[in-house]
């Protein structure tokens, strides 16, 4: 990874609570979990993500000299909270679902147990990492189950929100199944698989379209894609069956032609006609431009002869859906349960597991969410991941977490595969916590009480 920002990629109140927490003594061990309140309207499920970042963000929470000079100077906060900022290590533990898993609203992905200041310190950078690459994981799973195995790759870093963004968003997406992404950066950073062609300006810069493919071809011999539709999408096609023996004859092989707008069902079938007409049958279709789930159902629907599909803008900023009701909270401190009743937004208290029952095919059939020690019936999703501000196993490779993506959205049940599913994925609540959660509010109750 490149170099990780600045300690101060955070909110104000996280410093200033922190300073009241120091200074009236409110240092106890704490519970805090990521999740989702509720999924949006378009989504059926969610895909956890951005794992891996979070883990190298706690492991390496640093403030440098000069950040904590500038603090010092603004003259905001006390010397106490400059002193304990000077010394901050992460020392907490983290459990997690691994990268990958399908969630549903209200189920954590992921606890922090530390002292309550430090675990109150990492709660803007976490939720900044969790929510972004959960929101396109989930994006770019839906996509994949639509598109029934074509090959995908992600185009979305020019039109992200961000260089951070587009790079995550090349990873995210490669977690749920793309095969690779336009972005070369994350190449060098994660090894996900880089893909090209050429853009509209280096076929205007030539007076002749075909100089400009014998061109790029020549420069560029391997795993050729030539963009066919700056000018006539089907007469750049007939060029290209003219040029391909030549360029046979120099060793080097066209393997598809991208056709990045217009009517994309039609110009693909017409140009499928052209090219296997000319003996090119091998060549492959590459689409792009503002492609999302109506275009992929409508390259299904009508079988459009489309062998690759680049998305960009509606994947890297997850555009139907652009944010997640998403929420790290207080579930325990000083070894009582803690819960936030306000209306909307109440949360379930104490340390929470996720039990996964799965049916005689191996798909999910529903989850029940309780505390921790109340074995249910399934299978557990979080798992330990760091101890003592420590990565307790080796992390799992990039080649892992997408194979766990992959067989996850395996046993999704069908119903949840449609882009609008009319039935809901079942989550219990237990009832030991929702004895919990009475406890919790009769204790609150009683202390109000007290003159």
């Amino acid at each position: 990874m490149e170099p990780l920002p600045s300690a101060l990629l955070t909110d104000l109140y996280q410093l200033t609570m922190i300073q009241a927490y120091l200074e009236a003594g409110q240092t106890g061990t704490a519970v805090f979990e990521f999740f989702v309140r509720k999924l949006p309207p378009q989504r059926s499920f969610l895909m956890a993500a951005g794992l891996e970042q979070v883990l190298e963000f706690l492991e390496n929470l640093r403030f440098s000299e000069d950040e904590l000079g500038w603090l010092e100077r603004s003259g905001k906060f006390s010397s106490t909270l400059i002193d304990y900022l000077a010394e901050f290590r992460f020392s907490g533990e983290v459990r997690a679902m691994p990268e990958g898993t399908l969630f549903f609203g209200n189920e954590p992905i992921l606890r922090i147990t530390a002292p309550l200041p430090e675990a109150q310190l990492v709660e803007t950078r976490l939720i900044n990492i969790l929510h972004f690459q959960t929101l396109i994981a989930s994006k770019a799973a839906r996509l994949v189950l639509l598109a029934h195995d074509k090959l995908l790759v992600d185009f979305g870093l020019r039109r992200a929100h961000g260089a951070e963004a587009g790079l995550m968003a090349a990873r995210a997406s490669y977690i749920a199944g793309f095969a690779g992404s336009a972005t070369l950066l994350a190449e060098k950073s994660f090894g996900i698989p880089t893909y090209g062609t050429m853009a509209h300006s280096f076929i205007q810069s030539f007076d002749d379209e075909t100089a400009a493919f014998e061109a790029f071809a020549r420069a560029r011999p391997q795993n050729l894609v030539l963009l066919i539709d700056t000018y006539d999408t089907e007469a750049a096609a007939r060029k290209v069956v003219t040029l391909a023996p030549r360029l046979k004859e120099l060793g080097i092989a066209v393997r598809a032609l991208r056709i990045d707008s217009g009517d994309l069902v039609t110009l693909a079938k017409s140009v499928r006609r052209i090219l296997d007409a000319g003996g090119l049958e091998n060549i492959g279709i590459f689409a792009s431009g503002g492609i999302d789930e109506e275009t992929l159902l409508a390259f299904a629907r009508q079988r459009a002869p489309v062998d690759g599909i680049g998305i960009g803008t509606s994947l890297a900023t997850s555009f139907d859906a652009p944010a997640l009701d998403c929420a790290y909270k207080l579930q325990e401190y000083a070894g009582l349960p803690r819960r936030k009743r306000s209306t909307g937004k109440a949360t379930w208290p104490g340390r929470k597991q996720v039990w996964r029952r799965y049916d005689r095919d191996g798909r999910m059939m529903g989850d029940v969410l309780s505390v921790e020690d109340d074995k249910q019936g399934g299978e557990p999703q979080i798992h330990p991941v760091m101890a003592s501000g420590q990565r307790i196993a080796s992390q799992a490779s990039l080649h892992d977490i997408r194979a766990h993506a992959r067989r996850e959205l395996e046993r999704l049940p069908l119903e949840l595969h449609k882009t609008k599913s009319q039935v809901p994925y079942p989550v219990q609540i237990s009832t030991a916590l929702e004895q919990l959660a009475a406890v919790a509010d009769r204790r609150v109750s009683l202390a109000e009480l007290r003159p």
